[in-house]
C-alpha cells in the first residue's frame, strides 16, 4: 500500500512538473517510446458503434429492447433527444460497442454501473453481452464472485418479508404466469435471495429499478438460459470507467454513476463527479506512451459519461507522423 501511495505522489508530482512546459517545445520521443500496445488480450472490446433513424410512433424505451440496449444506456449515448418524443428520422447512436469490465473471463460478470452482462462461453470465443436492470439506492446488489446453483423455468416467487413491508398491497407469492416479475426464466445465485431473472415488465431493463435482482428482457434471458450449467461462475463488480488497448488505440468506456444514472432517467442534467484515480490509470495503462495521451480527450469523455468508447491514444497516428510529436500538457489534478 506504502509503495503504490509514494507510486502516485510521483505521478501527480510529474503531471505538476509537466505543466511548466509549452506545447512548441518539440522533442523527438520516438527514439525512447515504445510504439506497441501493453495489451496481451485481443478481444478487451466487443461490438459496434452504429446509428438507427427514428420513426414517428418510437420511444426510446422500443430502440433500447429491438436493439440489446438498457434504457438510461442509450438516454446517456443521446442526451439531447427527447426520450419519449424523440420525433421522426431522428438520428441515434447505438452504443453497442463495449469495453470489456475487469474481472475474472469466465462465466459470467456484471457490471452494475454500464449495467450489462457479459457472458464468456466456456468453448467459444465469442463473448455475449446483454443490458440488464439492478437495484434501486436502498437495494444493492452483492459485489464478488458466487455461482448459479438452480435454475428453473416457470418460477414461483415468495415475495420476501422485506419488500412486503415496503409494498403491503403485494401478495405473499406470485405463482407462474404474466403476472410473475420473474418471468419465466430464474437463476438462483449462491447469495441468497439474489436471482438473474426475466421479467415481465420488460421497460425496467437498463434502469435501477429492482429490489437487487438483475432483471433481463425475457428474449435475452431465454436466449442465455439453456447455455449456463448450474455452477457456472457469477463475478458482479461497479466500474464507471473502463479502459483497454484495443489494437494500437488505447481506449476508456465511461459511464454516468449510480447517482447521475438516476438523474438521466429522471431527465436531469448529472451532477458532475471525479472518477477516483482517473489520470493516473490512464497514465500507468499507457506505458512509455504517456506522452501520446490525448488528455482533452479523456476530460471530455469523463465529463460527457456518454458510455461510448474514446481514445484516448493512437499510436498509428504517431507512428505515421514520423518524425515525432509535441508533448501535451497533462491535466490538473
Amino acid at each position: 500500500m506504502i509503495r503504490k501511495l509514494q507510486n502516485r505522489r510521483k505521478f501527480c508530482i510529474s503531471l505538476g512538473t509537466s505543466l511548466i512546459a509549452t506545447l512548441n517545445i518539440r522533442k523527438p520521443i520516438f527514439a525512447a517510446t515504445k510504439i506497441e500496445s501493453n495489451s496481451s488480450n485481443k478481444n478487451e472490446m466487443i461490438g459496434s458503434i452504429s446509428h438507427v433513424l427514428t420513426r414517428k410512433q418510437d420511444t426510446l424505451l422500443d430502440i433500447a429492447r429491438n436493439n440489446n440496449l438498457g434504457f438510461v444506456e442509450l438516454l446517456a449515448a443521446n442526451p439531447r433527444v427527447d426520450p419519449w418524443l424523440p420525433g421522426n428520422r431522428t438520428k441515434l447512436i447505438l452504443p453497442n460497442a463495449h469495453i470489456l469490465p475487469s474481472g475474472p473471463r469466465e462465466g459470467l460478470l456484471l457490471n452494475l454501473i454500464d449495467q450489462r452482462l457479459y457472458y464468456f462461453p466456456k468453448f467459444s470465443t465469442k463473448i455475449k453481452s446483454y443490458p440488464i436492470g439492478t437495484g434501486q439506492d436502498a437495494w444493492d446488489t452483492p459485489h464478488g464472485t458466487t455461482k448459479v446453483i438452480k435454475k428453473v423455468r416457470n418460477p414461483t416467487w415468495y415475495v420476501p418479508e422485506s419488500i412486503r413491508k415496503e409494498q403491503p398491497e403485494l401478495p405473499a407469492v406470485f405463482k407462474p404466469g404474466p403476472d410473475n416479475p420473474l418471468g419465466k426464466h430464474a437463476m438462483y445465485l449462491g447469495w441468497p435471495s439474489y436471482l438473474i431473472h426475466g421479467t415481465n415488465n420488460p421497460w425496467g431493463v437498463g434502469r435501477r429499478v429492482s429490489h437487487g435482482c438483475i432483471r433481463m428482457y425475457p428474449e435475452a434471458i431465454e436466449e442465455l438460459f439453456p447455455k449456463l450449467p448450474i455452477g457456472t461462475a457469477v463475478t458482479v463488480v461497479s466500474q464507471e470507467m473502463k479502459i483497454a488497448w484495443v489494437g494500437p488505440q488505447l481506449m476508456v468506456e465511461i459511464h454516468p454513476n449510480l447517482t447521475q444514472n438516476i438523474e438521466i432517467e429522471r431527465g436531469k442534467n448529472p451532477t458532475p463527479a471525479p472518477i477516483s484515480e482517473m489520470s493516473y490509470r490512464v497514465y500507468k495503462a499507457a506505458g512509455e506512451n504517456f506522452k501520446l495521451i490525448d488528455w482533452k480527450k479523456l476530460k471530455q469523455a469523463a465529463r460527457e459519461r456518454s458510455g461510448i468508447p474514446v481514445t484516448v491514444l493512437n499510436l498509428s497516428e504517431h507512428s505515421n507522423r514520423g518524425e515525432g510529436s509535441e508533448d501535451k500538457p497533462a491535466p490538473r489534478l
